[in-house]
């Protein structure tokens, strides 16, 4: 069975970036700078966070999966992240919707 993940990746080094942006190419689909669309099975999910670890900085790079469940529907979603711990930020959120300026 196959999951549908969204990877991310914030990668502090111009060159890792780009080892780090082959890999991915392997597996999904680049949607934007540092976003791919996946769909894993157990096994290409342990073996892309493999070689994602061996080419990042754990200490500087992050790279999060968010798993949108089943491929072919919904199911849980779930966050998992290598590298640096994953913390989301504590800000306000603010949304600009423009209203104001007419």
């Amino acid at each position: 069975m196959r999951n549908s993940f969204i990877v991310t990746y914030d990668i502090s080094d111009d060159r890792r970036w780009a080892k780090v942006y082959k890999i991915m190419r392997r597996f999904g689909d680049h949607l934007q700078y540092s976003v791919f669309e996946c769909r894993f099975t157990p096994t290409a999910l342990a073996h892309c966070k493999h070689q994602l670890g061996e080419v990042i900085d754990h200490r500087q790079d992050q790279v999060l999966f968010v798993d949108l469940g089943p491929a072919e529907g919904r199911g849980e979603r779930v966050i998992t992240a290598i590298g640096r711990p994953y913390a989301p930020i504590q800000a306000p959120c603010i949304v600009v919707d423009g209203e104001g300026e007419r």
